[in-house]
């Protein structure tokens, strides 16, 4: 009974203290208060070695970096098999007879528990083997389009009055309210295909380990990941992997030329799914700031302390711990960016998203060019961050436009020119 009193005064202890902490935290938007910081090196290994070809990057510091990653900021995913099942719940000719649009449920099951996500395919005709952008949404597929072949999810929904989600539930009301963050015209013309799926399918944006992916793995008697275990990021990330899966098997797909983007959250977990998954032949991030491109030692905008608090289940429990600590992380952002060596990678910015670090996540993408270089690839060519509305780089691409934390036509319009460039496609 006494271990029990301890167990419950220490408990509220710490919930009091994040309640204080959430309360107090106020962002720091100046370059002047930044505090000093030393990066870890990309290109020397655990054991002090210095990496200076393409096998030591591949056999030895990739890995550890990898590792590094899975043990103390994501969590490890786990490697066991599992079962799908397909079923088409629909094909239809959009945009006047242009493209062809597929819906696919996909049904994952293990240990007797099962998940569904449905995962929308809109692919130009006449083309053979298209090169597909594929990344996760936030509020349901049929909010790219206004089209009622689209299936209204059924999972868990963040709430949005605005967006037609009510109860957490989403309704017809919901239909193409985020079309312009998808201009999926726009793909379509540029001979591109699109692959999206609701995230919440996969693991809902919650702090409960027992309503998706996770549970499908768990040993008996668990209902949440250990330490080390995955959060939802590396969920959502698992999530973006069984896409790749599903491509590959599609005939008109090129699954040579599959492109995995995401914003904000969802971009860390492009980042993190285009690290660990080496099919995927370019990765986009688009102003996914703290736990994405943004390096955590600046600690400006969103830090690892409110990001751990405001969003616990996104990582591991391992990740708590550099909470006000970013200085005792074995890893920084620019070894994630790195991670996508020698596939070209992008990163985007937006000029009043303080929050997410714009000049963090340049200085990311650029330290990144080093594991590039020992490919023999241009990363970006100055530590000095670019003009607004000014894409620059090779290898690794950047560009930081005018306005907020969000997805425009700048935005596709840049990584559809990037991707022409390393597909052959100009």
């Amino acid at each position: 009974m006494r271990n029990l009193k301890t167990y419950f005064i220490a408990v509220c202890c710490l919930l009091l203290s994040i309640a204080a902490f959430a309360q107090e935290f106020v962002p720091n938007y100046e370059e002047s208060k930044i505090p000093a910081y030393a990066l870890p090196e990309i290109l020397v290994s655990k054991e002090g070695q210095s990496i200076t070809s393409v096998d030591q990057w591949e056999t030895i510091r990739r890995p550890e970096i990898v590792t590094d990653f899975e043990t103390y900021v994501y969590g490890r995913i786990p490697k066991e098999k599992f079962e799908v099942q397909k079923e088409v719940l629909i094909e239809a000719d959009i945009l006047g007879g242009k493209a062809h649009l597929k819906e696919t449920k996909l049904t994952f099951s293990r240990q007797g528990r099962q998940i569904s996500m449905n995962i929308l395919l809109i692919l130009p005709k006449k083309i053979d083997k298209v090169p597909v952008f594929v990344g996760l949404n936030f509020y349901g597929n049929q909010t790219i389009l206004d089209d009622p072949a689209i299936a209204i999810t059924e999972s868990w929904t963040m709430q949005n009055d605005h967006f037609g989600i009510v109860n957490h539930k989403a309704t017809a009301a919901s239909r193409g309210v985020r079309h312009y963050r998808w201009p999926v015209g726009q793909i379509i013309a540029r001979g591109y295909g699109l692959a999206t799926i609701y995230y919440g399918d996969i693991d809902p944006d919650k702090d409960d380990f027992t309503d998706g992916v996770h549970a499908l793995f768990y040993q008996p008697g668990q209902i949440r990941p250990d330490k080390d275990e995955w959060g939802a990021i590396s969920a959502w990330a698992w999530g973006l992997s069984r896409s790749m899966d599903f491509l590959e098997q599609e005939p008109a797909v090129d699954a040579s030329g599959v492109l995995v983007m995401g914003h904000s959250r969802l971009g860390k977990a492009a980042l993190w799914a285009g690290a660990r998954d080496q099919r995927f032949a370019m990765v986009i991030s688009n102003d996914s700031g703290c736990g994405g491109a943004a390096l955590s030692r600046r600690k400006y905008g969103e830090t690892v302390g409110r990001i751990t608090t405001s969003f616990p289940h996104w990582f591991s429990d391992n990740f708590d711990q550099y909470a006000n600590n970013e200085d005792a992380l074995p890893v920084d952002q620019h070894m994630l960016v790195a991670l996508v060596a020698p596939r070209p990678v992008y990163v985007a910015s937006a000029k009043d998203d303080l929050w997410a670090d714009p000049k963090g996540e340049y200085l990311s993408a650029y330290r990144a060019g080093e594991a590039y270089r020992l490919y023999n690839l241009k990363g970006l060519a100055s530590e000095t961050m670019p003009e607004v509305n000014h894409p620059v780089g090779a290898s690794v691409g950047y560009h930081m436009r005018t306005g907020v934390h969000d997805v425009t036509d700048f935005d596709w319009n840049a990584w559809m020119d990037f991707a022409d460039r390393h597909l052959g496609r100009e």
